[in-house]
């Protein structure tokens, strides 16, 4: 009975349209407009990479070794499997032509490559043409970029290691692209039967190669990997099929966008003070019909069921807006958003994120509203004709406050289960529960502040009104400082992160960092190396080791991912380097050093950070598949490795007697001035073509880049929570202009001129902007520090430009809005605004 009355009440309330609701449905629309955003175009990317698994990949399914070709079984075994097996070389390697050298990334492939799309080059025309070559030279296609680095043209000839290629045209797209992953040079495609007389795959060599398998129709690739991995378990092998053809990008899609949107949810956050602000004015300003209802026998339980249905049902209408406009987007935009991917993306309505992006928005808009509807049921009925809200109580009955900590919960819970990362949900949540109450605690104390403040602003009649203003008991400051706050300090810790990220790679990393590291190095090459480089008074340090890559396959006998789960140590090959005395500057933190001339059964050491993580212990036998070859060791040291400085950092290490007869080579790190580096460059790379040289410097602006990217789609996201912030400082502008109006007729009738009115209203909204601001900027420090000290695990210094910027913005917002509705107060009639108010 009470739940249908309260129906047709609400009904009824809600034909008087949406006035006072407008920010209300803003503020949620926009919050769950951005999750659903997000979350539909990493759902785009995901069935984009899904439907274009084979052409990615370059085949149904692909057989991956590290620095070997497949043995005689292994090749057997895949022609029995496939129609056909495309077999592609891949490795860094210098390319040269003239003076000029440039580091690039070399694929060679075979005559049956590509099996799945094709190669678009300019001039156009087939690959083989093209790699056919001419006048007694190979053919190769170039990257434009590198093509412009090299300085020549169709026709040129160019060199890779000892051989000669002629340039046949620019390789403007790969079918297998995108599945490649980071690269430090721009791509080389050549013949692998061209590359015999280059001495770039000799023997240690680091490089990996991949066949690609044309599978016939219908073929079981769950069973067929489990097959390949069972008969190849002991050799290095790492499968991939058209299942996840891009299995880097899709993890990092993945992750990118269970970040930002749990930035959205620091967003909704901020537009739930907007819902809860809206609530609070709207049913204030029921004040007549809440006290007729509660005089003609209405109680507490009709009356916020009454509210609670009619806001509900708008929660849903904001809801649909926000599916609405996060769905259709991206579906609209698909065109233009897919041309700035460098992944294929099908851009429709996906059920699942707009479903998450409702649960959000519906648990968001409940915990919000539940406050102000409880608290409005706990308030005498004569009172009601009076200020509504100032009679209540700050805190409603405490049932309504555990069932609002309940649903806090619940709402962790689900971004737990729909980000996948629990770690830094829980962190995200913390924060923006702490700023949250931070910035309440911030309100309180202005409007403190403000009340201490005013008797002292005698014969200053602006700051005096302003001040208080602030101090009233009307609280302007709290949703003011709230709204704004909580944005900017999104905004403040994304852009303290960045500049800490950014400051750390193209700062602090170049002083520390080698100019150089140099790879493929061969035995009878090293001294000859060392030679040129320590005659160099230039050259402050050499750094180099011999250099093996292996897979950890297992841990005391067991699965090595079985004991020691998914540690990024276990995900695919590693480097690893032998050595007989201790080398200078390692660090042994527990265990013992094997002796210099040790020769028995092999032994390691293992970095102490990572050793920890695994729960590795000394005595522990790892097994490492080394270039086809099972080497169990047994675990007799941790020692520290600082990845930090760029610099030489081997997890595992053994000694001299387990690895020296493999075929190896050797790796360097030099640390010269910026001058002597193009001499450096010319004079081993002349020497010995073979090398490769990787600059330091251009790997930093490489990744300087693909940061530059992340920060600008984070910075969006918190900029859709700014933005949602400025919205409900307009509706808290909004809801206090009737005040402002009769505060206005009331200075007018005593004589204050308009200039000084309008002086106390920017005030009031400098003040409080500032505080708002001030307190932002604390959090999103605390926030960075926290992000760059636990989760980098890197030094963190405050970034005072992006700091400054944060509280002028503040400022500047506060004014924007607060003079913005003040127009309006000041010209308004005092004779008409007094006598209405009576």
């Amino acid at each position: 009975m009470s739940l249908g009355v309260a129906a047709r009440l609400a009904r009824r309330e809600l034909r008087g349209g949406l006035k006072g609701f407008r920010i209300f449905l803003a503020c949620l629309s926009l919050g769950v407009a951005a999750i659903a955003g997000v979350g539909s175009v990493r759902s785009g990317i995901e069935a984009g990479l899904a439907r274009e698994g084979a052409a990615l990949l370059g085949g149904d399914a692909e057989m991956e070794f590290t620095y070997r070709f497949a043995s005689d079984s292994e090749r057997d075994w895949m022609a029995e499997q496939a129609l056909a097996v495309s077999e592609v070389a891949d490795f860094r390697s210098m390319a040269v032509a003239g003076d000029t050298r440039a580091l690039t990334q070399v694929k060679a492939v075979d005559g049956a490559y590509p099996l799945v799309g094709a190669v678009v080059l300019d001039p156009a025309m087939p690959l083989q043409e093209a790699l056919a070559g001419r006048q007694g030279l190979p053919g190769a296609v170039l990257d434009p970029l590198l093509i412009a680095q090299l300085g020549i043209g169709v026709g040129d000839t160019f060199r890779l290691g000892t051989q000669d290629f002629v340039l046949s045209a620019a390789l403007t797209g790969e079918p297998d692209g995108a599945a490649d992953g980071f690269m430090l040079g721009p791509r080389s495609l050549v013949r692998t039967e061209d590359l015999a007389k280059s001495g770039l795959l000799a023997p240690g060599t680091l490089y990996s190669t991949k066949y690609r398998l044309d599978l016939p129709e219908g073929a079981d690739l769950a069973m067929l990997a489990g097959e390949a991995k069972r008969q190849f378990e002991d050799s290095g092998l790492r499968w991939r099929d058209a299942r996840n053809g891009a299995p880097g990008i899709v993890t990092f899609v993945e992750r990118l966008g269970a970040f930002l949107i749990l930035v959205g949810l620091s967003g909704l956050a901020v537009g739930g003070v907007g819902v809860s602000s809206a609530v609070r004015a709207y049913l204030a300003g029921k004040t007549q019909v809440i006290a007729t209802l509660r005089s003609l026998g209405a109680d507490q339980r009709l009356i916020f069921q009454t509210y609670f249905l009619q806001i509900g049902a708008l929660s849903a209408v904001g809801i649909g807006l926000g599916l609405l406009l996060g769905g259709g987007v991206p579906v609209l935009l698909g065109p233009v958003i897919g041309a700035q991917l460098p992944v294929p993306a099908d851009f429709a309505l996906y059920p699942a994120p707009l479903a998450e992006a409702a649960v959000y928005g519906g648990l968001t808009a409940l915990i919000f509203t539940l406050w102000p509807l409880a608290r409005t049921g706990e308030v005498r009925a004569a009172t009601l004709f009076r200020d509504a809200m100032a009679g209540a109580r700050a805190l409603p009955p405490w049932r309504y406050v555990l069932i609002t900590a309940g649903l806090t919960g619940v709402l962790i819970a689900v971004a737990v289960a729909f980000s996948g990362t629990w770690r830094l949900t829980v962190w995200t949540a913390g924060g923006v529960m702490l700023a949250l109450f931070a910035l309440a605690l911030a309100a309180l104390g202005l409007r403190r502040l403000a009340r201490a403040l005013a008797p002292l602003a005698r014969g200053r009649a602006a700051w005096r009104w302003a001040l208080s203003a602030i101090g009233s008991a009307r609280d302007e400051a709290t949703p003011v400082v709230l709204s704004l706050g909580l944005g900017l300090s999104v905004l403040a810790a994304v852009g303290q992160i960045d500049g800490n990220l950014r400051g750390a790679i193209a700062q602090d990393l170049p002083g520390k960092a080698p100019s150089f590291f140099f790879v493929d190095i061969q035995k009878d090459q090293i001294d000859g190396f060392l030679t040129r480089l320590r005659g160099d008074d230039q050259v402050s340090r050499i750094e180099h080791a011999p250099m093996l890559r292996g897979v950890i396959t297992k841990i005391n006998g067991q699965p090595a991912r079985d004991v020691a789960g998914d540690h990024w140590v276990l995900r695919g090959d590693r480097g690893v380097t032998y050595a007989g005395a201790k080398p200078e500057n390692t660090k042994v933190t527990a265990g013992e050093w094997w002796p210099e001339d040790y020769d028995g059964p092999p032994l390691i050491s293992f970095a102490a950070e990572e050793g920890a993580e695994m729960g590795l212990e000394l005595g522990d036998e790892i097994t490492i598949n080394i270039l086809g070859r099972d080497i169990t060791g047994t675990l007799a040291s941790f020692r520290e490795v600082d990845f930090s400085t760029a610099g030489m950092g081997f997890i595992l290490a053994m000694n001299e007697a387990a690895l020296a007869g493999a075929p190896h080579s050797f790796i360097a790190t030099v640390y010269a001035s910026e001058e002597a580096e193009p001499a450096i460059l010319n004079d081993l790379t002349s020497a010995y073509p073979n090398i490769t040289a990787i600059r330091v410097r251009d790997a930093i602006d490489r990744v300087s880049g693909l940061l530059s990217g992340i920060a600008a789609a984070t910075s969006w996201g918190a900029a859709a929570t700014l933005l949602t912030g400025f919205l409900v400082l307009i509706g808290a502008a909004a809801a206090g202009a009737p005040a402002r109006r009769y505060e206005a007729a009331v200075l007018k009738t005593l004589g204050a001129t308009r200039g000084k009115i309008l002086a106390s209203f920017a005030l009031r909204a400098a003040f409080l902007g500032a505080g708002a601001a001030l307190v932002a900027l604390a959090a999103g420090i605390a926030g960075g520090w926290a992000v760059m000290h636990f989760v980098m695990e890197t030094g963190f210094g405050v970034i005072w430009p992006s700091a400054l910027g944060i509280v002028a913005g503040g400022v500047m917002a506060t004014l924007l809005a607060g003079i913005g509705f003040a127009w309006a107060a000041l010209n308004a009639r005092p004779v008409a605004t007094l006598r209405g108010r009576e």
